[in-house]
């Protein structure tokens, strides 16, 4: 029998993408309300109750509203996947990035509720995570995180001043460093001290690289470039949707996105002789940055993909 999802929130831009995705997905059946009932509590009540898994695609207030609603059905409350900001770090929820650490696909595909990763976190978490646990960087190392991504990141209003050709070709932003990725970059990546991030959006629709500076002479060690590169190379073999790639010759890197759209490419750059590297995730905001991610996770709590054995 096939699984039944109701994406809340389906005529957004990330559940836009989870629903192209589902329509191509084995052993899965959508269930919809019509665009005049979406937001009539008692017509999502119903879906709720039909669902085996809702995903929130949905503001953060109304993301705790549904998910109080659907907890409020007792046992015929279906598994919750919520794609906003608010569950991230919130106790009794399973943070939805499988390749965070072994045993997190595990964790995943047996919770009840699951808060989808965010775009910066998912790369900013790929790129820290593995060193803090490696060693190689302190958990209260000073850490300067920066990012640009397409403009689709930033929802309609953004989408449509782009679009219209009213936006500026590349804008920092974020600049009272409060960014909503920060809290749960700060709780998953390992870090005790919260980082310095500087995001930024450029005239291009989708793609993202996420980019982290190192003075390897300041870290334990003092490990070279090629250390980070045997770190992450270790961590990723074997993992679904996050391979390590070699640096481009030209020593260029874009922001558009891979090929495989939920894929996100890691790569650690840096003279042999060099005290500084530069250590790089590319990815779609779109894919593996949201939609992506989130079929990645309902595969998971469905049982259609068994829980990846991540090497340490």
């Amino acid at each position: 029998m096939a699984a039944k999802v109701f994406i809340d929130g389906e005529a957004g831009t990330t559940g836009l993408g989870i629903a192209r995705r589902l329509a191509g997905m084995a052993g899965v059946e959508t269930l919809s309300l019509a665009p005049e009932r979406r937001k009539d509590p008692g017509a999502k009540r119903e879906a709720f109750a039909r669902a085996d898994v809702a995903i929130l695609c949905l503001p953060d207030s109304a993301a705790r509203d549904a998910a109080e609603l659907a907890h409020g059905l007792g046992a015929a409350a279906p598994r919750l996947l919520d794609a906003s900001t608010v569950h991230r770090v919130a106790p009794g929820w399973v943070y939805g990035f499988e390749e965070l650490a072994p045993g997190q696909g595990a964790l995943i595909a047996s919770a009840r509720d699951v808060a989808n990763v965010g775009c910066y976190a998912t790369g900013s978490i790929a790129l820290l995570r593995p060193l803090v646990d490696a060693g190689l960087l302190p958990a209260d190392h000073p850490v300067a995180i920066n990012a640009v991504s397409g403009y689709t990141g930033g929802g309609k209003p953004m989408i449509a001043e782009y679009e219209a050709g009213r936006a500026p070709a590349f804008e920092l932003y974020g600049l009272n460093f409060d960014h909503k990725h920060l809290p749960e970059i700060v709780r998953w990546s390992g870090l005790s001290r919260t980082p310095v991030m500087i995001p930024s959006v450029g005239n291009f629709p989708q793609g993202m690289v996420v980019s982290v500076p190192l003075h390897l002479d300041g870290l334990p060690g003092r490990p070279t470039a090629a250390d980070l590169a045997d770190v992450y190379r270790r961590r990723y073999a074997g993992a679904r949707k996050v391979a390590f790639r070699d640096n481009p010759a030209d020593g260029r890197l874009d922001a558009l996105p891979p090929a495989d759209p939920d894929m996100m490419e890691i790569r650690a750059f840096g003279a042999p002789a060099a005290p500084e590297a530069v250590v790089t995730a590319r990815l779609d905001n779109l894919g593996k940055g949201a939609s992506g991610a989130a079929i990645q996770n309902l595969a998971l709590m469905l049982g259609l993909v068994a829980p990846m054995a991540a090497a340490a």
